[in-house]
Protein backbone atom coordinates (compact mmCIF):
# COMPACT_ATOMS: atom_id res chain seq x y z
CA UNK A 1 0.00 0.00 0.00
CA UNK A 2 1.23 3.80 -0.93
CA UNK A 3 1.84 6.63 2.27
CA UNK A 4 -1.79 7.64 1.75
CA UNK A 5 -3.53 4.55 2.25
CA UNK A 6 -1.40 3.94 5.41
CA UNK A 7 -1.64 7.48 6.45
CA UNK A 8 -5.73 6.94 6.17
CA UNK A 9 -5.50 3.41 7.42
CA UNK A 10 -3.65 5.26 10.77
CA UNK A 11 -6.57 8.04 10.83
CA UNK A 12 -9.62 5.68 10.65
CA UNK A 13 -8.49 3.17 13.22
CA UNK A 14 -7.88 5.99 15.40
CA UNK A 15 -10.94 7.46 14.73
CA UNK A 16 -12.93 4.58 15.74
CA UNK A 17 -10.85 4.12 18.64
CA UNK A 18 -12.11 7.44 20.01
CA UNK A 19 -15.24 6.98 19.19
CA UNK A 20 -15.52 3.86 20.63
CA UNK A 21 -14.51 4.49 23.58
CA UNK A 22 -16.60 7.63 24.17
CA UNK A 23 -19.73 6.02 23.08
CA UNK A 24 -19.74 3.50 25.21
CA UNK A 25 -18.71 2.86 28.94
CA UNK A 26 -17.77 -1.02 28.46
CA UNK A 27 -14.98 -0.47 25.93
CA UNK A 28 -11.48 -0.24 27.23
CA UNK A 29 -8.31 1.09 25.45
CA UNK A 30 -4.41 0.49 25.40
CA UNK A 31 -1.78 1.74 23.69
CA UNK A 32 2.09 1.94 24.07
CA UNK A 33 5.00 2.08 22.27
CA UNK A 34 9.09 1.74 21.05
CA UNK A 35 11.73 4.22 19.70
CA UNK A 36 14.76 2.37 18.56
CA UNK A 37 17.64 3.88 16.96
CA UNK A 38 20.75 2.09 16.62
CA UNK A 39 23.93 2.27 14.05
CA UNK A 40 25.20 -0.97 11.69
CA UNK A 41 28.65 -1.69 10.20
CA UNK A 42 29.48 -4.62 8.00
CA UNK A 43 32.72 -4.87 7.03
CA UNK A 44 31.85 -7.19 3.70
CA UNK A 45 34.11 -9.46 1.91
CA UNK A 46 35.84 -7.96 -0.64
CA UNK A 47 36.81 -11.06 -2.11
CA UNK A 48 32.88 -12.11 -2.93
CA UNK A 49 31.69 -14.83 -5.59
CA UNK A 50 28.30 -13.96 -5.09
CA UNK A 51 28.47 -10.03 -4.66
CA UNK A 52 31.40 -9.16 -6.39
CA UNK A 53 32.69 -5.48 -5.50
CA UNK A 54 29.01 -5.18 -3.96
CA UNK A 55 27.67 -4.64 -7.02
CA UNK A 56 25.19 -6.89 -7.17
CA UNK A 57 24.01 -7.00 -3.96
CA UNK A 58 24.39 -3.12 -2.52
CA UNK A 59 24.80 -4.06 0.61
CA UNK A 60 25.38 -1.23 3.19
CA UNK A 61 28.88 -1.13 5.13
CA UNK A 62 27.17 1.78 7.82
CA UNK A 63 23.56 2.48 8.46
CA UNK A 64 21.80 4.61 10.66
CA UNK A 65 18.24 3.73 11.60
CA UNK A 66 15.80 5.37 13.88
CA UNK A 67 12.16 3.27 13.98
CA UNK A 68 8.82 3.68 16.20
CA UNK A 69 6.62 0.98 16.93
CA UNK A 70 3.10 1.73 18.16
CA UNK A 71 1.02 -0.54 19.66
CA UNK A 72 -2.90 0.35 20.03
CA UNK A 73 -6.12 -2.14 21.59
CA UNK A 74 -9.94 -0.77 22.15
CA UNK A 75 -12.29 -3.99 23.56
CA UNK A 76 -15.51 -4.58 24.66
CA UNK A 77 -17.17 -7.63 25.80
CA UNK A 78 -17.24 -9.34 21.73
CA UNK A 79 -14.93 -6.89 19.80
CA UNK A 80 -11.26 -5.90 19.84
CA UNK A 81 -9.68 -3.66 17.40
CA UNK A 82 -5.37 -4.18 17.39
CA UNK A 83 -2.91 -2.43 15.39
CA UNK A 84 0.98 -1.68 15.49
CA UNK A 85 2.26 1.07 13.38
CA UNK A 86 5.24 1.04 12.01
CA UNK A 87 7.65 4.54 10.98
CA UNK A 88 11.03 3.67 10.01
CA UNK A 89 13.88 6.33 9.10
CA UNK A 90 17.03 4.82 6.90
CA UNK A 91 20.11 6.37 6.33
CA UNK A 92 22.71 3.55 4.04
CA UNK A 93 25.84 3.99 2.63
CA UNK A 94 28.73 2.06 1.08
CA UNK A 95 31.98 3.30 -0.61
CA UNK A 96 29.91 4.12 -3.74
CA UNK A 97 26.61 5.95 -2.41
CA UNK A 98 24.64 7.07 0.25
CA UNK A 99 21.16 6.62 0.05
CA UNK A 100 17.92 7.71 2.32
CA UNK A 101 14.50 6.40 2.83
CA UNK A 102 12.00 6.79 5.08
CA UNK A 103 8.59 4.37 5.30
CA UNK A 104 5.45 4.17 7.34
CA UNK A 105 2.83 1.49 7.65
CA UNK A 106 0.91 -1.09 9.69
CA UNK A 107 2.59 -4.09 10.64
CA UNK A 108 -0.50 -5.37 12.01
CA UNK A 109 -3.75 -4.93 12.46
CA UNK A 110 -7.02 -6.43 13.34
CA UNK A 111 -10.72 -6.48 13.80
CA UNK A 112 -11.80 -9.49 15.95
CA UNK A 113 -15.59 -10.24 16.92
CA UNK A 114 -16.80 -13.28 19.48
CA UNK A 115 -19.62 -14.55 17.23
CA UNK A 116 -21.17 -17.17 20.06
CA UNK A 117 -19.28 -19.21 22.57
CA UNK A 118 -16.41 -20.24 21.38
CA UNK A 119 -16.47 -18.41 17.80
CA UNK A 120 -14.26 -16.21 16.39
CA UNK A 121 -14.28 -14.18 13.46
CA UNK A 122 -11.48 -12.20 12.56
CA UNK A 123 -9.92 -9.67 9.83
CA UNK A 124 -6.86 -7.79 9.27
CA UNK A 125 -3.04 -8.04 9.22
CA UNK A 126 -1.94 -11.00 10.98
CA UNK A 127 1.38 -12.40 11.70
CA UNK A 128 0.62 -16.23 11.75
CA UNK A 129 3.21 -17.29 13.10
CA UNK A 130 3.52 -20.72 15.21
CA UNK A 131 5.96 -23.55 16.13
CA UNK A 132 8.64 -23.68 18.65
CA UNK A 133 11.67 -23.73 16.07
CA UNK A 134 14.30 -21.10 16.36
CA UNK A 135 16.70 -21.51 13.72
CA UNK A 136 14.18 -21.80 11.09
CA UNK A 137 10.39 -22.68 10.82
CA UNK A 138 9.92 -26.08 8.82
CA UNK A 139 5.59 -26.13 9.94
CA UNK A 140 5.01 -22.38 8.27
CA UNK A 141 5.03 -21.64 4.88
CA UNK A 142 5.29 -17.55 5.58
CA UNK A 143 7.86 -17.31 7.68
CA UNK A 144 10.25 -20.29 7.59
CA UNK A 145 12.87 -17.49 8.72
CA UNK A 146 10.93 -16.61 11.94
CA UNK A 147 13.05 -13.60 13.22
CA UNK A 148 14.37 -15.51 16.20
CA UNK A 149 17.62 -15.39 15.60
CA UNK A 150 17.86 -11.14 15.49
CA UNK A 151 15.79 -10.03 18.33
CA UNK A 152 15.54 -6.98 16.50
CA UNK A 153 13.38 -7.70 13.40
CA UNK A 154 9.72 -7.08 13.06
CA UNK A 155 7.93 -9.03 10.92
CA UNK A 156 5.22 -7.96 9.13
CA UNK A 157 1.66 -9.97 8.47
CA UNK A 158 -0.32 -11.14 6.35
CA UNK A 159 -3.65 -9.63 4.93
CA UNK A 160 -6.31 -12.74 5.86
CA UNK A 161 -9.61 -12.90 7.05
CA UNK A 162 -10.19 -15.64 10.01
CA UNK A 163 -12.99 -18.09 11.79
CA UNK A 164 -11.63 -19.63 14.51
CA UNK A 165 -13.21 -22.17 17.26
CA UNK A 166 -12.06 -23.29 20.38
CA UNK A 167 -14.01 -25.47 22.11
CA UNK A 168 -12.68 -25.68 25.16
CA UNK A 169 -8.75 -25.61 26.51
CA UNK A 170 -7.30 -28.31 24.80
CA UNK A 171 -9.17 -28.05 21.52
CA UNK A 172 -8.66 -25.44 18.29
CA UNK A 173 -9.27 -25.18 14.92
CA UNK A 174 -9.46 -22.15 11.92
CA UNK A 175 -9.71 -21.69 8.62
CA UNK A 176 -7.94 -18.57 6.90
CA UNK A 177 -8.34 -17.29 3.74
CA UNK A 178 -5.12 -15.67 2.60
CA UNK A 179 -6.17 -12.34 0.68
CA UNK A 180 -2.28 -11.15 -0.01
CA UNK A 181 1.36 -9.96 1.86
CA UNK A 182 0.73 -7.47 3.90
CA UNK A 183 3.45 -5.13 3.17
CA UNK A 184 5.77 -4.87 -0.11
CA UNK A 185 8.16 -7.77 -0.41
CA UNK A 186 10.60 -8.40 -3.56
CA UNK A 187 9.42 -12.46 -3.56
CA UNK A 188 6.20 -13.53 -5.04
CA UNK A 189 3.19 -13.74 -3.53
CA UNK A 190 3.22 -17.72 -3.81
CA UNK A 191 0.00 -17.74 -1.40
CA UNK A 192 -1.76 -15.06 -3.21
CA UNK A 193 -5.39 -16.10 -2.72
CA UNK A 194 -4.85 -19.15 -0.54
CA UNK A 195 -6.96 -21.02 2.16
CA UNK A 196 -5.16 -22.29 5.25
CA UNK A 197 -6.37 -24.59 7.76
CA UNK A 198 -5.13 -25.54 11.19
CA UNK A 199 -5.76 -27.61 14.09
CA UNK A 200 -4.43 -27.75 17.49
CA UNK A 201 -4.57 -29.62 20.33
CA UNK A 202 -2.54 -29.96 23.69
CA UNK A 203 -2.47 -31.23 27.18
CA UNK A 204 -0.58 -30.85 30.38
CA UNK A 205 2.84 -31.13 29.28
CA UNK A 206 2.16 -31.28 25.25
CA UNK A 207 1.21 -29.42 22.47
CA UNK A 208 0.48 -30.92 18.97
CA UNK A 209 -0.62 -28.26 15.78
CA UNK A 210 -1.46 -29.26 12.26
CA UNK A 211 -1.44 -27.15 9.23
CA UNK A 212 -2.71 -27.50 5.27
CA UNK A 213 -2.53 -24.78 3.10
CA UNK A 214 -3.56 -24.36 -1.02
CA UNK A 215 -3.53 -21.53 -3.38
CA UNK A 216 -4.78 -21.27 -6.62
CA UNK A 217 -1.10 -21.47 -8.68
CA UNK A 218 1.04 -23.08 -5.87
CA UNK A 219 0.93 -27.00 -4.95
CA UNK A 220 -0.63 -27.87 -1.54
CA UNK A 221 1.72 -27.17 1.74
CA UNK A 222 1.61 -29.58 4.85
CA UNK A 223 2.75 -29.00 7.91
CA UNK A 224 2.96 -30.05 11.91
CA UNK A 225 4.76 -28.95 14.85
CA UNK A 226 4.80 -30.07 18.90
CA UNK A 227 6.70 -30.44 21.77
CA UNK A 228 6.93 -32.23 25.00
CA UNK A 229 7.77 -31.15 28.34
CA UNK A 230 9.41 -34.05 29.95
CA UNK A 231 10.76 -32.47 33.37
CA UNK A 232 11.35 -29.02 34.76
CA UNK A 233 14.41 -28.71 32.78
CA UNK A 234 13.78 -30.46 29.86
CA UNK A 235 11.90 -29.78 26.48
CA UNK A 236 11.71 -31.78 23.55
CA UNK A 237 10.15 -30.05 20.17
CA UNK A 238 9.86 -30.48 16.59
CA UNK A 239 8.60 -29.05 13.09
CA UNK A 240 7.77 -31.15 10.36
CA UNK A 241 6.94 -29.18 6.22
CA UNK A 242 6.04 -30.76 2.98
CA UNK A 243 5.89 -28.27 0.31
CA UNK A 244 7.18 -27.25 -3.44
CA UNK A 245 8.97 -24.68 -4.32
CA UNK A 246 7.20 -21.90 -6.86
CA UNK A 247 10.96 -20.96 -8.25
CA UNK A 248 13.97 -22.82 -7.62
CA UNK A 249 17.19 -22.46 -8.87
CA UNK A 250 18.72 -26.26 -10.28
CA UNK A 251 22.47 -26.74 -9.58
CA UNK A 252 23.48 -30.40 -10.89
CA UNK A 253 26.69 -31.59 -9.12
CA UNK A 254 27.96 -32.31 -12.67
CA UNK A 255 29.89 -29.11 -14.11
CA UNK A 256 29.34 -29.69 -17.68
CA UNK A 257 25.52 -29.07 -17.17
CA UNK A 258 24.27 -24.92 -16.29
CA UNK A 259 22.13 -23.41 -13.71
CA UNK A 260 18.47 -24.00 -14.72
CA UNK A 261 15.11 -22.35 -13.08
CA UNK A 262 12.35 -24.77 -12.44
CA UNK A 263 8.76 -24.41 -11.34
CA UNK A 264 7.04 -26.08 -8.97
CA UNK A 265 9.72 -27.85 -7.59
CA UNK A 266 9.59 -31.52 -6.98
CA UNK A 267 7.86 -32.01 -3.59
CA UNK A 268 10.62 -32.26 -0.53
CA UNK A 269 10.11 -32.76 3.29
CA UNK A 270 11.87 -30.24 5.83
CA UNK A 271 12.34 -31.18 9.35
CA UNK A 272 13.46 -29.54 12.34
CA UNK A 273 14.09 -31.32 15.80
CA UNK A 274 14.88 -29.51 18.72
CA UNK A 275 15.77 -29.61 22.76
CA UNK A 276 15.88 -27.16 25.93
CA UNK A 277 17.59 -27.60 28.76
CA UNK A 278 16.68 -24.58 31.93
CA UNK A 279 19.39 -24.55 34.36
CA UNK A 280 18.78 -23.75 38.35
CA UNK A 281 20.01 -20.37 37.18
CA UNK A 282 17.76 -19.96 34.96
CA UNK A 283 19.53 -20.00 31.60
CA UNK A 284 19.18 -22.26 29.13
CA UNK A 285 21.06 -24.10 26.27
CA UNK A 286 18.64 -25.04 23.06
CA UNK A 287 19.96 -27.60 20.29
CA UNK A 288 18.56 -28.27 17.02
CA UNK A 289 19.06 -29.99 14.23
CA UNK A 290 17.69 -29.00 10.93
CA UNK A 291 17.09 -30.99 7.17
CA UNK A 292 16.02 -29.08 4.68
CA UNK A 293 15.20 -31.05 1.31
CA UNK A 294 15.14 -28.00 -0.57
CA UNK A 295 18.98 -27.25 0.26
CA UNK A 296 21.21 -28.75 -2.24
CA UNK A 297 24.05 -31.14 -1.21
CA UNK A 298 27.63 -30.57 -0.81
CA UNK A 299 28.58 -31.40 -4.79
CA UNK A 300 25.90 -29.60 -5.50
CA UNK A 301 26.58 -26.43 -3.01
CA UNK A 302 30.12 -26.61 -4.21
CA UNK A 303 28.83 -26.52 -7.97
CA UNK A 304 26.69 -23.57 -7.75
CA UNK A 305 29.85 -21.24 -6.59
CA UNK A 306 31.91 -22.76 -9.55
CA UNK A 307 29.31 -21.84 -11.23
CA UNK A 308 28.77 -18.41 -9.37
CA UNK A 309 31.82 -17.00 -10.87
CA UNK A 310 30.50 -16.72 -14.56
CA UNK A 311 26.66 -16.21 -13.40
CA UNK A 312 26.95 -14.41 -9.72
CA UNK A 313 23.20 -12.50 -11.05
CA UNK A 314 21.38 -15.61 -11.47
CA UNK A 315 23.13 -17.12 -8.30
CA UNK A 316 22.45 -14.46 -5.90
CA UNK A 317 19.33 -13.38 -7.40
CA UNK A 318 17.68 -17.07 -7.27
CA UNK A 319 19.29 -18.77 -4.36
CA UNK A 320 17.57 -20.87 -2.36
CA UNK A 321 16.33 -19.98 1.01
CA UNK A 322 19.09 -21.94 2.57
CA UNK A 323 21.89 -23.10 0.18
CA UNK A 324 22.77 -26.69 2.47
CA UNK A 325 20.20 -29.57 3.36
CA UNK A 326 21.66 -29.94 6.97
CA UNK A 327 22.43 -27.59 9.82
CA UNK A 328 23.06 -27.63 13.30
CA UNK A 329 21.77 -24.21 15.44
CA UNK A 330 22.74 -23.69 18.91
CA UNK A 331 21.37 -21.27 21.43
CA UNK A 332 22.26 -20.05 25.15
CA UNK A 333 20.12 -17.66 26.80
CA UNK A 334 20.10 -15.76 30.52
CA UNK A 335 16.76 -15.85 32.04
CA UNK A 336 14.64 -13.62 29.45
CA UNK A 337 11.93 -12.70 32.85
CA UNK A 338 15.27 -11.22 34.22
CA UNK A 339 14.56 -7.18 34.89
CA UNK A 340 18.26 -5.88 34.82
CA UNK A 341 19.10 -6.94 30.94
CA UNK A 342 18.76 -9.93 28.78
CA UNK A 343 21.89 -11.67 26.70
CA UNK A 344 21.84 -14.42 23.50
CA UNK A 345 24.95 -16.40 22.60
CA UNK A 346 23.95 -18.53 19.12
CA UNK A 347 25.94 -20.65 17.21
CA UNK A 348 25.38 -21.87 13.66
CA UNK A 349 26.95 -24.69 11.45
CA UNK A 350 26.23 -25.69 7.94
CA UNK A 351 27.26 -29.35 8.07
CA UNK A 352 27.35 -29.56 4.22
CA UNK A 353 30.12 -26.53 3.37
CA UNK A 354 31.25 -26.43 7.45
CA UNK A 355 31.12 -23.04 7.47
CA UNK A 356 29.90 -21.32 10.85
CA UNK A 357 28.71 -18.83 12.34
CA UNK A 358 28.26 -17.02 15.41
CA UNK A 359 26.02 -14.34 16.88
CA UNK A 360 25.62 -12.48 20.17
CA UNK A 361 23.10 -10.41 21.23
CA UNK A 362 22.79 -8.63 24.66
CA UNK A 363 20.18 -5.60 26.31
CA UNK A 364 20.71 -4.13 29.61
CA UNK A 365 18.60 -1.42 31.51
CA UNK A 366 19.66 1.71 31.71
CA UNK A 367 16.47 3.58 33.58
CA UNK A 368 13.13 1.99 33.92
CA UNK A 369 12.27 3.86 30.12
CA UNK A 370 15.59 3.16 28.30
CA UNK A 371 17.79 -0.06 27.39
CA UNK A 372 21.03 -0.16 25.18
CA UNK A 373 21.41 -3.39 22.99
CA UNK A 374 24.21 -4.92 20.59
CA UNK A 375 24.36 -7.63 18.15
CA UNK A 376 27.39 -9.06 16.72
CA UNK A 377 27.83 -11.61 13.58
CA UNK A 378 30.65 -13.15 13.11
CA UNK A 379 30.63 -16.00 9.94
CA UNK A 380 33.35 -17.86 10.17
CA UNK A 381 34.50 -19.76 6.47
CA UNK A 382 35.43 -18.15 3.05
CA UNK A 383 34.10 -17.10 -0.15
CA UNK A 384 32.49 -20.55 -0.95
CA UNK A 385 31.12 -21.08 2.02
CA UNK A 386 26.97 -20.01 2.51
CA UNK A 387 27.45 -18.29 6.07
CA UNK A 388 30.85 -16.54 5.51
CA UNK A 389 30.14 -15.44 1.15
CA UNK A 390 28.92 -12.27 1.74
CA UNK A 391 29.74 -10.43 4.95
CA UNK A 392 33.05 -11.15 7.20
CA UNK A 393 31.69 -9.82 10.26
CA UNK A 394 28.87 -6.93 11.76
CA UNK A 395 28.16 -5.35 14.94
CA UNK A 396 24.83 -3.31 15.75
CA UNK A 397 24.56 -1.13 18.64
CA UNK A 398 21.23 0.80 19.61
CA UNK A 399 19.04 2.25 22.19
CA UNK A 400 15.44 1.65 22.95
CA UNK A 401 12.98 3.97 24.69
CA UNK A 402 9.56 3.16 26.01
CA UNK A 403 6.94 5.58 25.41
CA UNK A 404 4.38 5.83 28.17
Amino acid sequence: PGPDAVKLALLTFGACLATTATAQSDWLTAGDGMLYGYGKHSVLREDSILNPGNRLAHLPERSAVGELRLNLKAESETVRLTARAIATWQNRADSAATQQSDDAYLSQWQIRLRATEGWHVAAGRDVLSWGPGQFRSPSNPFYFDNGRRNPMRELVGMDSAKISWTPDMQSSASLVHIFNTGHSTSQPDAWRAGWLAKFGRRGNDWTLGLIALKAPDTAAFYGAYGQNTLSDALLLYGELGSSTQPVALQSPADLSQPFTIQTNSPRRTTALLGAAYTFENSQSLSVEYLHDGHGYTAAQENSYFQRAITQPGIALGQAPRLLGRDYLHLVWQSNLMAETGYWRLMFSRNLNDHGNELASYGETVLSPQISAYALAVLPQGNARQEFSALVRRSLTLGLKIALP
